[in-house]
């Protein structure tokens, strides 16, 4: 009898992900595959022929149950890339978003040109610090303040900026919001803060609901807790001139940001899009 081939499994895992209803059941099982194997997706294809050595189809069907009970594929991996780094993940974080990446080019584009002076910025809710790993990589004179309530969560990030070689210009604090932290005289705050409304939470599919930390997703009856406290505390952190930027469920809680912003002495506040044209980032001057 035949060994099992990697095509084999392959085509097993495809069908158990279709039988629990996953829409993306053959991009998922090859990555899971290619994950395992520490190659490329384009990788596992090429190679399909090979026998699979009974040590990695356990853990591949270990893997495929976990994706099948709807955990994110990301948590599974363990990585995700954002913006040109990988960072570290686990239950204690959320998995980032391709949207976010817009967050982050536009608090780039905020910041001063380089000009031979250390430029200061506070990430709040860093989470797995993919926000504060990304603005220090493409920013060489910039040292990031990385800010979470969640002791787990700053733990994550101070590994993943380790594992970059950032360590050294990025600081990772467990804190809620700006407490413990001295006044930096920042030029920017940018921040991903929890903004889903309570009663969404429990309607959010399962790899979030269940997945994800609540404390991270949960902002409050209008989903703007967090953002309206960050508002007002900024200023007192940033510089004259200096730039707030944070992203929103989306539509109205933008606008409804952008109020909130305004009414704590923001100036030239300014609404963005994301990647599919949704108003979501919010961002004004001390």
């Amino acid at each position: 009898m035949a060994a099992a081939t990697l095509a084999d499994q392959l085509d097993a895992a495809r069908t158990a992900l279709e039988a629990a209803g996953l829409p993306t059941a053959r991009v998922d099982a090859e990555w899971l595959l290619a994950g395992l194997l520490g190659v490329g997706r384009v990788a596992v294809r090429l190679d399909l022929g090979r026998p699979a050595p009974a040590p990695l189809v356990e853990r591949y069907a270990h893997a495929v149950s976990r994706r099948a009970r709807r955990e994110p594929l990301q948590r599974i991996l363990g990585w995700e890339e954002f913006r040109g780094v990988r960072v570290h993940l686990t239950d204690a974080v959320l998995v980032p978003r391709p949207e976010t990446e817009t967050l982050v080019e536009w608090a780039l584009a905020l910041l001063p040109p380089p000009g031979g002076r250390r430029l200061q910025a506070i990430d709040v809710g860093t989470g797995s610090g993919c926000i504060a790993c990304a603005l220090a990589a493409e920013r060489p004179d910039l040292d990031v303040v990385a800010v979470d309530v969640s002791p787990a969560a700053a733990t994550v990030a101070r590994e993943n900026a380790r594992a970059l070689g950032l360590a050294g210009r990025v600081r990772v604090v467990a804190a809620d919001l700006f407490d413990g932290i001295r006044d930096l005289g920042a030029e920017l705050v940018v921040s991903n803060p929890p903004y889903l409304p309570s009663a969404l939470v429990p309607e959010l599919s399962p790899e979030v609901r269940i997945h994800e930390p609540r404390l991270a997703l949960d902002g409050g009856s209008d989903g703007l807790a967090v953002i309206r406290r960050i508002a007002t505390a900024a200023r007192r952190h940033t510089r004259p001139s200096g730039a707030l930027v944070v992203e929103t469920a989306g539509g109205e809680q933008a606008s409804a940001a952008a109020a909130l912003l305004r009414e704590a002495g923001w100036e030239r506040v300014t609404v963005r899009a994301d990647l599919v044209g949704i108003d979501r980032f919010v961002a004004g001057r001390a």
